[in-house]
């Protein structure tokens, strides 16, 4: 299978690479790959990055399989004819889900939390340093926007970070587009796998299908809106906001206070 990247795609996987150090001299990386856009076209990219930088590194694609019957033999074809190096990880997800999810609860948080902890188990027990994930622009921007209007607080999702158990998580696709990735998969015709979670016909979480509809909205109204959103991430003024260890006049045990 001969698979065509995109110039753009390459390059800014490239830069956002040489600007935030993500991929390191003597790295052991395991990738999450779900089988869907975002994820197969990281493993591709980190797959080339291998053969054409001067950076030595490894890294392994990882698969979930949570317990609900899904077919990965075309996921590891693609992995094999790609130079990726996969294993398929079997899993009592679905099993566990079933038995603890609160009723009425979302089925996608709880799955994310228990897919994440057996990456996290998975990277650990391998010997790998870093996590990488298929998040991207959009992803980030969704994220920031649902904290601030549902959680109150201004976060969104960094390029890279050290999780509690020591291990640093990066996102390498953090500064491209969502519709970068489905071009990916539509020019090279990739079948992605069909979905068999039992949440697929479910109505997606209020917030987030109405945070989608906004920023469609305001990107309709101004094309330049997802580049300002990446440049305001890259240039923040803590002292602007009213949280108190950013302002010069908080200080600690102060006996006015």
């Amino acid at each position: 299978m001969s698979i065509e990247i995109s110039k753009k795609i390459i390059s800014t996987f490239g830069r956002t690479n040489a600007h935030f150090k993500l991929i390191q001299e003597g790295d052991k990386i395991l990738v999450g790959l779900s089988g869907g856009k975002d994820s197969l076209l990281l493993s591709t990219l980190l797959a080339r990055h291998q053969r054409h930088s001067p950076c030595s590194f490894e890294f392994k694609a990882v698969t979930i399989d949570y317990g609900i019957g899904e077919d990965f033999s075309y996921l590891c074809r693609y992995c094999q004819e790609n130079d990726i190096p996969h294993e398929v990880i079997k899993t009592d997800i679905m099993a566990i889900m079933q038995e603890k999810r609160r009723e009425n609860s979302s089925y996608c948080s709880f799955c994310s939390r228990m897919r994440r902890g057996a990456l996290y188990t998975q990277a650990l027990e391998g010997g790998f340093n870093k996590l990488a994930l298929g998040h991207h622009l959009d992803d980030a921007v969704e994220s920031f926007f649902m904290n601030f209007s549902y959680n109150g607080a201004i976060r969104s999702m960094p390029p890279i970070y050290e999780a509690e158990n020591g291990l640093k998580v990066i996102r390498p696709l953090i500064w491209l587009r969502e519709r970068q990735m489905i071009d990916f998969v539509t020019k090279n015709q990739i079948q992605t796998p069909l979905c068999n979670c039992p949440a697929q016909h479910d109505k997606p979480p209020y917030a987030r299908e109405s945070t989608k509809n906004m920023l469609k909205s305001l990107e309709e109204q101004n094309h330049a809106l997802f580049v300002s959103l990446k440049s305001a991430f890259m240039n923040l003024h803590e002292n602007t906001f009213m949280d108190s260890r950013f302002l010069d006049n908080h200080q600690e045990g102060d006996k006015c206070l």
